[in-house]
């Protein structure tokens, strides 16, 4: 029961918000932090009390589940189940969202109530996404987030909001309807082998497809999660968003939505059609490697900084398109490594740039400069992010970006080597934004205050969590490395 109440707790908390909002803003703020808190400390408890049982997945069973039979006449089940891999992603999608309401604390003044309830409706369909285990399921979580996020980039952006969200929601939407055509062709096609129709995520392993039913099923799931994560050339709709879209909103855009795409991929798309992922892989992992340098170039020359950490996200992500079709055990560590520590490090720098915007009301890199002697705590925070995105070893992102690469080279080494490009161009975008903001002369005379300290806790338990990710990962790695192998073992008894 565990694993509804993780969903509940947000849903609930959203409605009460809503409701306190009307008498007490604060009020409403406190319960939206209470109501993901709360979830994070659930997930905790769970890895901690099944810490000794995890090593059992390997055979593909469950860390815990919840399986009822919602509408038996069309074989949908509401079944939720947890592995070591949905567990951390779960636990990242707690710990940033906390930290997003944390950020909205003074930022969002206006309609208080509605805006959490959005933002815990949009964590409640994330949770949903990674704890689904029947497809039908799945799409509803993953529609679940497509209307909040609309609102909150709408109703609380900047001034070309609407257009912002108008394209946000026609590029997710299109992916999404594609993605649940493919999911009724293989309801029908199961049906049609077995005469049972079911949309369970483990029975819809096994279905017998043609070479050519299964590249265009597997193409419908490929076109939503490229478009959400966003993929080159479906990227465009991210850096639109995150420049007129509040900061939290962004943290959440950039830090989590992302992620589900990514989880889909690993979860439900190679697993399902491994055949057809074999044939796409070059396709697949020529666009990830378009989008890391093509992400690269264009985060150089940005002078907004949100438009430059958007372009910053979208060239990691494709690294995680590459690991993905990549698929052996290394790339796959490498990329869900490269998953919670991106959530951390372009959270945090969407946080900073938040922060820096609220003080001298300007994102343009062209007004700023010589501000580490004004704000030196900010300035050496942006520092530390900036590094842990360009792969600084001792950080989280060098570890996945290093196993994502070594994992690549072993099956594709072509990709591989132009994709080091990638990370060697991070190097330039990353420092020429500490360079251009922080460093120099004051020609502006900007004087603002430094970090507060609601600012600085948000930013000092995410650098520790980077920090302890690149020192010590070996307690994350083997917590969802065995639902990896599990994974892997599926794909060689289905090819």
């Amino acid at each position: 029961m565990i694993l509804i109440w993780l969903i509940i707790v947000l849903l609930a908390g959203g409605v009460l918000a809503a409701i306190a909002a009307r008498w007490n803003s604060a009020l409403a703020r406190w319960i939206a932090l209470v109501s993901t808190v709360i979830d994070f400390v659930l997930v905790l408890y769970v890895w901690i009390s099944h810490a000794g049982q995890i090593t059992l997945l390997d055979s593909g069973a469950w860390l815990a589940q919840l399986n009822w039979t919602w509408i038996p006449q069309l074989g949908i089940h509401f079944h939720l189940a947890l592995d070591g891999l949905s567990l951390l992603l779960l636990a990242l999608t707690f710990f940033i969202g906390a930290f997003a309401i944390l950020v909205s604390w003074t930022e969002v003044t206006e309609s208080v109530g509605f805006f959490h309830l959005n933002v815990l409706w949009i964590l409640a369909g994330i949770a949903g996404v990674f704890l689904a285990a029947d497809l039908f399921l799945f799409y509803f979580a993953w529609e679940l987030m497509l209307v909040p996020m609309y609102f909150l980039i709408a109703l609380w952006g900047r001034e070309r909001r609407g257009r912002a969200a108008v394209k946000f929601f026609l590029f997710t939407q299109a992916g999404g309807l594609l993605m649940l055509v493919a999911i009724l062709a293989l309801y029908f096609l199961h049906h049609q082998s077995t005469g049972v129709f079911t949309f369970e995520y483990a029975d819809l392993l096994n279905t017998p497809l043609s070479a050519s039913a299964a590249l265009w099923i597997m193409l419908g799931f490929f076109a939503a999660f490229a478009a959400k994560l966003p993929l080159f050339p479906f990227h465009t709709w991210l850096p639109d968003a995150c420049s007129e879209a509040r900061i939290p909103v962004c943290v959440i855009l950039a830090s989590l939505l992302a992620k589900t795409a990514a989880y889909g991929m690993i979860r439900f798309l190679v697993p399902l059609f491994p055949g057809a992922a074999r044939e796409f892989a070059p396709v697949a992992m020529t666009l990830g490697v378009v989008g890391i340098l093509y992400g690269a170039v264009l985060a150089f020359g940005q002078t907004d900084l949100t438009r430059l950490v958007a372009y910053m996200s979208i060239s990691h992500l494709g690294f995680i398109v590459l690991a993905v079709f990549s698929w052996n055990e290394l790339a796959l560590q490498g990329a869900v490594m490269t998953m919670i520590c991106h959530g951390l490090s372009v959270g945090a720098l969407f946080i900073l740039v938040g922060a820096l915007e609220g003080r001298i009301h300007t994102r343009d890199v062209g007004r700023m400069g010589g501000l580490w002697a004004t704000a030196p705590r900010l300035s050496g925070a942006a520092l530390f992010f900036a590094l842990a995105s360009m792969g600084l070893p001792g950080l989280g992102d060098f570890i996945g970006e290093f196993l994502i690469l070594l994992g690549t080279y072993r099956v594709h080494p072509v990709f591989a080597i132009v994709a080091t490009f990638g990370v060697l161009a991070s190097t330039f975008y990353a420092l020429r934004l500490v360079q251009l903001a922080f460093q120099g002369p004051n020609v502006h005379r900007a004087a603002m205050p430094d970090l507060v300290y609601r600012e600085g806790f948000v930013i000092t338990l995410m650098a520790g969590a980077l920090i302890w990710l690149g020192l010590n990962p070996q307690p994350v790695l083997k917590t969802f490395s065995p639902a990896l192998r599990a994974l892997e073992t599926s794909v060689q008894i289905n090819r």
